[in-house]
């Protein structure tokens, strides 16, 4: 933490609730997600000291400018700079703010120091936050003696497809919790779990860099925290030039996940079922924005693998899920349907495959691109005409075949063998 920063903290002596915004070139959303947070604070906490912090990470286009221009002068607003190391050009993380590990890092370390009762984190780079945002994240921790706060936001049918395909899937079958939404980005915190959160050794690894979120839900969940999850609407971002690629997005999501099974296997091998964690407000009615999808090129995509993939998926997959897989690329287009079942095995022989390294891990999880690109195609096609409602009744069967294949993962992640070949 900045001296200059520790210093104003200190100054400030004790909030009962803390605001942390990270940012990174933010300019054009950043002021009215400031006047959001602080109109929240004021209809839904009167009379309760708050402070909001703002922690940039080297911003050039006038991010810090806008803050001041949208602060009120009762409000606390305190400015500090995170780190943005090298590393994060040379492999941005998904989730759109190099350094947002550091941020949070910085935040929690103030909410210790203030002695707050709980804290929210929010993007920078909304254009769909509202005041009521601030409450539903934090009044389960302020009043409501709950820890953890996870978003549920409202998605178009097809959008958020790792998160529904594997995800949501996995982390709810492992955990035995079902978080909707395990990597949202936006989140409430109890002061106890950021201070648990500053124990932990991740801060300069990979799992804080590039899955911070899906690490916090995992921990909260398998240190016995009180989690809750909220509905927050859509979530539309501003501009940010670019988009990242599929492939960094998917690797660096899907590694956390796995890498974060390997740390907690002792706790996901006792679970025996799930359960639902308490919501609060209400699912959105004006409908998320409309995205493009091109069934026809992700299975072309998923035909490519067969074809150039295959050795690769025969020292990772069962044999029985191998020969699946090539029967699946022989369909035509029109009859294109990959299994529940199968897409399971897919997703455990793959972890188990992560956590036994016959192959690289970067390649590992870049070769299993083509398939999830044939589990979305296949999702699609099953689903053009479902209703939002069913669309989602679709993901939840899906999430009960991971947890009824959980002794599958367990007999093999016990064996001897990490893929298609037997030892011995």
């Amino acid at each position: 933490m900045e001296e200059s920063f520790h210093a104003e903290v200190a100054q400030t002596k004790e909030a009962e609730l803390l605001i942390g915004i990270p940012s990174h070139n933010s300019a054009q959303t950043i002021g009215p997600v400031v006047r959001a947070v602080i109109a929240g604070l004021n209809r839904y906490f009167p009379g309760v000291k708050a402070v909001l912090i703002h922690s940039d990470g080297g911003s050039t286009d006038g991010t810090r400018e806008e803050v001041e221009r949208a602060r009120v002068e009762e409000f606390k607003i305190l400015f500090t700079s995170h780190p943005v190391h090298p590393v994060h050009q040379i492999a941005p993380p998904y989730h759109r703010i190099p350094g947002k590990e550091n941020a949070f890092r910085t935040i929690f370390e103030a909410t210790q120091l203030l002695n707050a009762k709980a804290c929210a984190l929010v993007d920078s780079d909304l254009k769909s936050i509202t005041p009521e945002w601030v409450e539903l994240l934090l009044r389960p921790v302020y009043d409501g003696g709950f820890d953890y706060v996870v978003p549920i936001y409202s998605r178009h049918r097809f959008d958020g497809t790792i998160t529904n395909g594997i995800v949501y899937p996995l982390t709810r079958a492992l955990y035995g919790k079902r978080v909707r939404q395990p990597i949202g980005g936006d989140f409430g915190l109890s002061g106890r779990l950021t201070q648990y959160y500053l124990t932990k050794e991740v801060w300069e690894m990979d799992v804080a860099r590039f899955g911070i979120d899906i690490w916090m839900t995992t921990l909260a969940i398998t240190e016995g925290y009180k989690v809750g999850q909220a509905f927050l609407g859509p979530k539309i971002y501003g501009p940010k030039g670019p988009e990242r690629d599929l492939a960094s997005m998917f690797t660096q999501v899907v590694s956390s996940v796995y890498r974060l099974m390997e740390e907690f296997q002792p706790f996901w091998k006792r679970i025996q079922e799930t359960e639902p964690v308490p919501t609060f407000g209400s699912p959105d009615k004006t409908g998320p924005q409309p995205i493009s999808v091109s069934v026809e090129a992700m299975i072309r995509n998923f035909r490519l693998g067969i074809r150039n993939l295959m050795e690769i998926w025969k020292t990772v997959l069962a044999p029985e899920t191998a020969s699946s897989l090539e029967s699946l690329g022989r369909l035509a287009t029109e009859a294109f349907s990959f299994p529940r079942e199968l897409w399971g095995r897919v997703v455990y022989d793959f972890a188990i495959a992560y956590h036994r390294g016959p192959v690289h891990r970067d390649h590992l999880l870049k070769s299993m691109i083509p398939l999830y690109l044939g589990q979305v195609a296949s999702f699609v096609r099953e689903n053009q005409e479902s209703s939002t409602e069913e669309v989602e009744e679709a993901i939840e069967s899906l999430c009960r075949v991971f947890e009824e294949m959980r002794p599958y993962l367990i007999e093999r992640w016990n064996g001897t063998t990490g893929g298609g070949e037997r030892d011995g």
